[in-house]
C-alpha cells in the first residue's frame, strides 16, 4: 500500500476529509474497480460527462487519468468534437483548450 496521499487527500482531505475518504473509497475504489466495464471506457464517459456538463475542474484530472487508462489524445479530441453536435459547441470549445493544456503539462513533464 502506497504511503503517499491520493489525489483526493491532497486536494481537500485537510479540509473534507470525510468527502475525500469517500472519494478514494467508494468512487475510486469501488465505482472505478467494477468488473462490469474497463476503464478505458469508464474514461471515456467521465470526461463526456464532464465536458458537457462544464465541470472545468475536474476534467484536466480526468482527462490525465483517461490517457493513463488508454485513451488517445486522439480520442479525447474526437470526444471534444462529437460533443459539440450533442453537447453544444461552447463546450467542445471550452473542452480543447483545456486538453491543449493537459497534454502541454505531459509533454513538458515527459522531457
Amino acid at each position: 500500500m502506497s504511503t503517499e496521499p491520493s489525489v483526493p487527500q491532497r486536494l481537500y482531505g485537510d479540509i473534507a476529509p470525510g468527502l475525500a475518504d469517500l472519494t478514494d473509497r467508494v468512487l475510486f475504489g469501488e465505482v472505478w474497480e467494477r468488473p462490469g466495464m474497463c476503464k478505458r471506457d469508464r474514461s471515456l464517459i467521465t470526461v463526456a460527462s464532464l465536458v458537457a456538463g462544464y465541470r472545468h475542474n475536474e476534467l484536466p484530472g480526468h482527462a490525465r487519468r483517461a490517457l493513463a487508462n488508454g485513451v488517445t489524445r486522439e480520442d479525447l479530441v474526437e470526444l471534444a468534437i462529437h460533443l459539440a453536435f450533442y453537447g453544444g459547441w461552447p463546450v467542445a470549445n471550452s473542452a480543447v483548450p483545456i486538453l491543449r493544456a493537459v497534454f502541454a503539462e505531459i509533454d513538458g513533464a515527459s522531457k
